[in-house]
């Protein structure tokens, strides 16, 4: 195991008084630098800068931080679900550590996909069926980790798999932790 013990902060941000998200910090007895380019590898659609030590990385809509001693969570509704949402990063963290000999770590920095990119991939039908009111506020949320590729309903149908699979490729999703 790599992170044991830490100290945990959970804060609303200084930016933004009054706002109903809370963000949360692990401070870690252990430095994790080395896990780093493991979790760019498997973590898909983080961002690693190693020049800065750091790796970034969204997740249904929380931006996540990892830096050497510190991992910190944002834009997470309650105080509750951002002390549980740090939780699972460190059991995240923890099991990246523990399958590292099976991982080839990466040490490339990546782009993020523009919400422009993945609406040009979109079957662009306006439909409504994901929820929302165009297919570029799909997009914005999808590149925002917000939504899934499986709530687009046409995305599903034959005539739109190429797209999908592209999609596929670039969009960021969450792999479960476990």
């Amino acid at each position: 195991m790599l992170i044991e013990n830490y100290d945990l902060e959970v804060f609303t941000p200084p930016c933004d008084p009054g706002a109903e998200r809370y963000a949360a910090k692990a401070i870690l007895n252990t430095d994790i630098s080395e896990i780093l380019p493991y979790l760019n590898a498997t973590l898909r659609g983080a961002v690693y800068y190693a020049s800065a030590n750091a790796l970034t990385w969204k997740k249904a809509g929380h931006n996540i931080a990892f830096h050497a001693f510190e991992i910190a969570v944002s834009n997470v509704e309650d105080r509750d679900g951002a002390e549980k949402e740090l939780r699972g990063i460190i059991d995240l963290v923890n099991h990246t550590w523990e399958r590292r000999a099976e991982i080839t770590p990466d040490t490339s920095t990546r782009q993020r996909p523009t919400s422009m990119a993945l609406y040009k991939l979109l079957p662009n039908t306006n439909c409504k069926q994901c929820g929302e009111p165009t297919c570029y506020t799909f997009a914005l949320k999808l590149a925002a980790s917000q939504k899934k590729l499986a709530d687009c309903p046409p995305l599903a149908e034959p005539q739109y798999a190429e797209k999908r699979a592209a999609l596929e490729e670039l969009v960021i999703e969450a792999p479960a932790i476990g």
